[in-house]
């Protein structure tokens, strides 16, 4: 038990360490970028911007940072020839993975369970803030047991628009009711319609039909009914996935509830759903990359390319991490289901993983 306590700590120390610096080094990337961004930009506010990307750039390379501090950590043993005097004195070295694997698996909760929805909220923050300093204007899109709500504004006014359902990548609206507001809040115009496509700038409206809405007017009466109608927007698809609709930006712990709820209304979950099973999967993830780790560098080092070894545990941790986005895309466009997606390539990097090992230290 001291042994493994031992370990666990090392590791620990290490895993700490290793996140330190590389979060302080994108985080100086991270200032660089955003003053070129935004030359024009008050230093407090440009570093608000880079504060509030920090949980989310770290949250995205915790895999790196756990094939790293287990790389440093198993390097450090076998210098020592701890790992040495394991085997010697009669205890096989996989023994000492329980320490570092419990570890990572703590820690995969702990981000899972508080750091998930931290990163979503100031990711989200992030978003926000970077758009209104670019001069857009925030769209607000809501999802309804009764279709899709969403807002654009501008210097004119405000639009509000109710759609009974929308595409899966929010490019077309079915059904969808445009309401005009000017700048006091006064309606002024009021538009159906079949169809709305967003393009570049601007909706494409289908059997269109407009009502005037003034008190002195007859809104029935001098109703338009046109086949195509076109109207400005400074939406685009990505800014209205950004709003509402990115994965990321919503807390592990509602994603079910808003899976659901876009079931409900007959909009596709697939992506949500995908997301939230890789996130759980997370965990189980980070254990692959300290097994993957351990299985290059847990060995005595002397008489053995050490940088080789460093080099094959850093690039199969990279190439498992690409495999899994490669699986998570496949799950989106629904060419695999959504568990096998999700958990087959964490699962497979262990197994993966404990074969190198076993071959090494028993075989």
């Amino acid at each position: 038990m001291t042994l493994q306590l031992y370990f666990a700590r090392r590791f620990l120390v290490t895993f700490l360490a290793t996140g330190l610096a590389l979060a302080v080094l994108l985080g100086l990337i991270d200032l660089v970028d955003e003053i070129s961004n935004f030359p024009d930009l008050p230093l407090r506010d440009v570093l608000a911007l880079v504060l509030l990307n920090v949980p989310w750039a770290n949250y995205e390379i915790l895999p790196l940072v756990m094939t790293l501090a287990a790389v440093a950590l198993f390097l450090g043993l076998s210098r020592s020839s701890e790992l040495i005097v394991l085997r010697a004195s009669g205890r096989s070295a996989l023994r000492g993975l329980l320490g570092p694997v419990l570890v990572a698996l703590a820690i995969g909760v702990l981000s899972l369970v508080m750091g998930n929805p931290i990163v979503a909220a100031t990711a989200k923050r992030h978003n926000d803030l970077k758009l209104s300093n670019r001069g857009g204007s925030l769209s607000a899109l809501a999802i309804a047991s009764e279709g899709l709500w969403l807002r654009q504004g501008s210097a004119e006014g405000q639009t509000v628009i109710y759609a009974v359902r929308a595409s899966s990548d929010f490019g077309t609206l079915y059904a969808p009711n445009f309401v005009d507001f000017a700048t006091d809040g006064r309606p002024l115009r009021r538009i159906n319609a079949e169809t709305a496509r967003l393009a570049e700038g601007e909706w494409h409206l289908v059997n269109a039909k407009i009502w005037t809405l003034d008190q002195e007017v007859n809104s029935e009466a001098t109703a338009e009914q046109r086949a195509t109608l076109t109207l400005r927007s400074d939406l685009t698809q990505d800014r209205i996935l950004e709003s509402f609709g990115r994965p990321e930006f919503i807390p592990i712990w509602e994603l079910p509830r808003f899976i659901d709820q876009l079931e409900q209304t007959g909009f596709s979950a697939r992506r949500y759903a995908i997301w939230f099973h890789t996130e759980l999967a997370r965990p189980v993830f980070l254990v692959a990359m300290v097994l993957i780790a351990a299985a290059f560098t847990m060995r005595h080092m002397r008489g053995v390319n050490v940088g080789l070894m460093v080099m094959s545990a850093v690039l199969i941790g990279f190439g498992l991490h690409y495999i899994r986005n490669f699986a998570l895309i496949l799950g989106e466009n629904g060419q695999i289901p959504i568990l096998l997606a999700a958990w087959a390539p964490p699962v497979a990097a262990i197994f993966l993983a404990l074969g190198i090992l076993l071959h090494l230290e028993d075989g």
